[in-house]
């Protein structure tokens, strides 16, 4: 799953959440991914080695090649975003990391914060949001409907814990 309950560092938090959009290619397999297509997009050029048209066809393979590398090096970097859910008695925070922006940050006090699930009328399927503090935030968009649907019954408990808390 990407996301982990986590030991809370300072002993006054109770419950600590990260979450993180999965990966489905690794670095090992990005690797992979570029030697292959380098190796594919080589095997035509063998017809032409040592022929003027390899220098007129090189260019545009090298170029393929490197649109490649760049765009799956975007998307790791767009991947980068986190997302940090922090209870303590009394006190919700939930940060967002952004890959490209500043972070964004909401807080509440658990005993007045709603997680509310929307199955439709939302941006994705099972749409969960946390509702407190006079505004509506997104939490865990970049999960799968099921993982959401999870997230929700953890994030309920974990706030009753924190809004029932007497030390």
């Amino acid at each position: 799953m990407p996301y982990a309950w986590t030991d809370p560092a300072p002993k006054d938090k109770l419950a600590e959440l990260r979450l993180w959009p999965h990966r489905s290619l690794p670095q090992r397999g990005f690797a992979g991914v570029i030697l292959i297509t380098f190796g594919l997009l080589m095997l035509p050029l063998i017809s032409v080695l040592g022929t003027p048209v390899m220098w007129g066809l090189l260019p545009f393979v090298l170029g393929v090649l490197w649109l490649l590398w760049y765009a799956l090096r975007r998307s790791y970097r767009d991947g980068a975003l986190t997302e940090e859910l922090s209870l303590w008695p009394g006190k919700v925070v939930l940060t967002r990391e952004n890959p490209r922006g500043p972070s964004q940050s909401w807080d509440g006090n658990p005993y007045w914060v709603s997680v509310e699930l929307h199955e439709k009328g939302g941006p994705v399927e099972q749409y969960l949001t946390l509702k407190g503090s006079g505004r509506v935030v997104e939490i865990g968009a970049f999960l799968s409907p099921e993982e959401r649907t999870g997230l929700r019954d953890e994030i309920e408990r974990a706030l009753a814990r924190a809004a029932g808390y007497s030390g």
